[in-house]
């Protein structure tokens, strides 16, 4: 038993740590399921998540295309467009998978790549993976303390429609990992770590700590509205809104959300911070540990993400109904999250790029010999 065990821990480990290998063929393989359901919804299916299909949207029809780029979207039109495109992805996973490069593909396959994953992960969001992520924690926190709020719960969080915009959000990231697998491959770059031969400075850390700075300074935007709600102060919105929303808990909530944000405002500065690299003095059990890269770079991206995909939806409200005074605190913040989510990605590249250990595989990063 102790054999088998120490044989499946060395075949496994690296499946992990090569995820390069692997990472086309799982987007080939999502995008050939998710096209099947493209084509069954084309056929009369039920579950249609978008558009028409979305009943959390559909309670509004009048605010659907405001909120989503897919709030017009009918299973006859859309379900073909899934499954042609479903076919397309699954083609183009499986020859970026296997270094093809023939012809046109060192630069057709890349471009669907990162088509496909700003398409998933930007394009056809909106605010409501923001909402569950970040929620999360909070439902977790005030049902499991407080019971608060009454006759809401992880089903109402957690609405199919929702899920799909996750499992898409998840699409998409595996779609940009492929293209950045398939240019190491075929650039003939190490597959685990990206360097070449031809190691030369990089221009991203010039912008890492003016990018940090905005990264933190825009969200407290947002955060600074949000607060005053839940302290009192109307900022000129509908005095009879603004008085439903106390009675209701709603600016509490969002209160809630802001201060999250500014948490994670003030952690973007440990990206270009030294207790970004190493646990501060005060963190007990921790201090002076060096911090785990991923530990920084995985949820800053998620955010950069969900937020950028949120601003997005904001700028077509705004667009489509314009700002007035008794108005502006409700959307004209949220307008700025683009170029939050922008610069927090630059950051988080830097100072991953920066933090970039000696390679296991190709040695790349190792001090030179004496």
């Amino acid at each position: 038993m102790t054999d088998e065990l120490a044989i499946d821990i060395a075949t496994a480990s690296p499946r992990r740590r090569h995820w390069h290998d692997w990472i086309g063929y799982a987007a080939a393989a999502w995008s050939l399921a998710y096209g099947a359901l493209g084509l069954y919804w084309a056929l009369g299916g039920a579950g249609f998540p978008f558009g028409v299909g979305d009943e959390e949207l559909m309670s509004e029809p009048e605010y659907a295309f405001k909120a989503s780029f897919l709030g017009l979207a009918t299973p006859e039109t859309a379900g073909p467009i899934i499954a042609a495109l479903g076919a397309l992805g699954a083609a183009a996973g499986v020859l970026m998978a296997r270094g093809y490069r023939a012809g046109a593909a060192p630069w057709l396959l890349p471009a669907f790549a990162w088509t496909t994953a700003v398409g998933l992960t930007v394009v056809v969001q909106d605010y409501r993976p923001l909402v569950v992520i970040a929620y999360t924690p909070i439902l977790l926190v005030s049902k499991t303390f407080f019971g608060w709020p009454e006759g809401a719960g992880w089903a109402d969080l957690y609405q199919p429609e929702r899920v799909n915009l996750l499992v898409l959000l998840l699409a998409g990231a595996a779609w940009a990992l492929t293209a950045v697998a398939y240019r190491r491959r075929i650039g003939d770059a190490c597959g685990r770590c990206g360097r070449t031969d031809d190691a030369r400075p990089s221009r991203l850390q010039r912008w890492a700590r003016p990018a940090a700075w905005t990264a933190f300074a825009v969200p407290l935007v947002y955060c600074v509205t949000r607060w005053a709600w839940a302290l009192g102060f109307s900022l000129g919105i509908d005095p009879e809104f603004f008085r439903q929303g106390q009675e209701n808990g709603l600016w509490l909530a969002g209160a809630a959300l802001a201060t999250m944000g500014g948490i994670g405002a003030v952690l973007t500065l440990g990206l270009i911070q030294r207790w970004g690299e190493v646990f501060p003095r005060w963190m007990i059990g921790l201090r002076g540990k060096r911090v785990p890269p991923m530990l920084a770079v995985v949820p800053a991206t998620l955010a950069a993400v969900l937020v950028t995909s949120a601003g997005g939806m904001y700028l077509r409200v705004v667009a489509a109904d314009g700002v007035t005074a008794s108005t502006w605190p409700l959307s004209l913040p949220e307008t700025l999250w683009g170029v939050w989510g922008a610069a927090l990605f630059i950051a988080a590249m830097a100072y991953h790029q920066r933090r970039r250990e000696t390679c296991g595989d190709c040695g790349g990063g190792a001090a030179p010999a004496a």
